[in-house]
């Protein structure tokens, strides 16, 4: 049976559907996957929460495979098919576009959970909950201390029962600077999430933006501080 183009894969009732990279053809979910719009003056613009009208086209690819497809041409090949040759306008800038609107996306998510309560700020009082294992997400600005990141990291696992797994918070992309100003807080360092739904909503928006940057961290397992550490950090504008 043919699946229209742009429609999920599989059962119309299926919890998780699937998209297509317009650039590699893999297939992967909506959570996975950055949509692209087309904006009404036709420029080609992220649509991170897939809610503009209209067609739309997906890519899952990394900020480093987005710009050597937009330099030699194969993004707008692809967008032509995607969008079935409509005028369109690709801006140079749409990799910064597009992690703007990742970093922003997940920045007002964590205001959102810090406003109904699930963030919580705060070495001292993330290491108590945690030791107590009511810890579900666990993050370290990029500028944090190993020391201090290590030493709530072992509290997570000691609460969890999981010592000796190397389970660790995720190291994020932004600096204590940058979080302070997205939070509306004076030199957020680490933080953490005190619901598990509230973890998994945010960890959507995290993975993904992440893969666009090329990290390879999944903050479903949390494996591991080393792996994330070569994050760049991304201070405030």
């Amino acid at each position: 049976m043919r699946i229209p183009h742009n429609e999920p894969l599989g059962s119309v009732a299926s919890e998780q559907p699937e998209r297509r990279c317009i650039l590699t053809g893999e297939h992967g979910s909506r959570d996975a996957l950055l949509r692209l719009a087309i904006s009404p003056d036709g420029d080609v613009l992220p649509d991170v929460h897939a809610r503009a009208p209209g067609r739309g086209a997906w890519i899952g690819v990394s900020r480093g495979d987005l710009e050597t497809a937009l330099t030699k041409g194969k993004l707008k090949g692809a967008l032509a098919r995607a969008f079935k040759g409509a005028e369109l306008t690709i801006p140079a800038d749409l990799p910064d576009r597009i992690e703007a609107a990742l970093m922003r996306a997940f920045t007002d998510r964590l205001g959102l959970e810090m406003r109904a309560g699930f963030l919580m700020l705060g070495s001292d009082r993330i290491a108590e909950k945690a030791r107590s294992g009511r810890i579900a997400w666990l993050a370290h600005a990029a500028d944090a201390s190993e020391d201090g990141s290590r030493k709530l990291d072992q509290a997570w696992r000691v609460g969890e029962d999981e010592e000796g797994s190397g389970k660790a918070g995720t190291r994020l992309p932004l600096d204590r600077e940058a979080l302070s100003v997205a939070l509306g807080r004076d030199n957020v360092v680490h933080l953490a999430l005190t619901d598990r739904a509230a973890a998994e909503r945010l960890s959507s928006l995290l993975q993904r933006l992440l893969h666009f940057l090329g990290r390879t961290v999944s903050t479903a397992d949390n494996n591991s501080s080393e792996r994330a550490a070569d994050a760049e950090p991304l201070a405030s504008a």
